[in-house]
């Protein structure tokens, strides 16, 4: 709870209106962003660098987005259509997507 906080006040500094989506399947992402180029975008927030993700997978199946974030403790990086951002890193979010 305490890191979705900390990443939900760096969305909203930098400008981000903060939505979330709950899906059926007991499935749910943390927050979704808008972007001009890229459309809907849907961020987890994970507090440790276990990062299995069964809402992102969901989340894909039914919208097909062009890329997915997923915030935690691993580095940079994009697999499967997921990009990892480390925690530390939120705090520059609108440069990275």
């Amino acid at each position: 709870m305490i890191t979705e906080n900390y990443v939900a006040n760096q969305l909203r500094a930098n400008g981000i209106d903060l939505l979330y989506w709950k899906g059926s399947r007991d499935s749910e992402v943390d927050f979704l962003i808008t972007t001009t180029n890229d459309g809907i975008i849907p961020i987890e927030v994970k507090a440790e660098e276990h990062t299995q993700s069964k809402s992102l997978k969901v989340y894909n199946e039914l919208y097909h987005p062009k890329y997915m974030i997923r915030i935690s403790l691993k580095d940079f990086g994009l697999k499967n259509n997921i990009k990892s951002i480390p925690l530390y890193a939120v705090f520059c979010i609108n440069s990275i997507i």
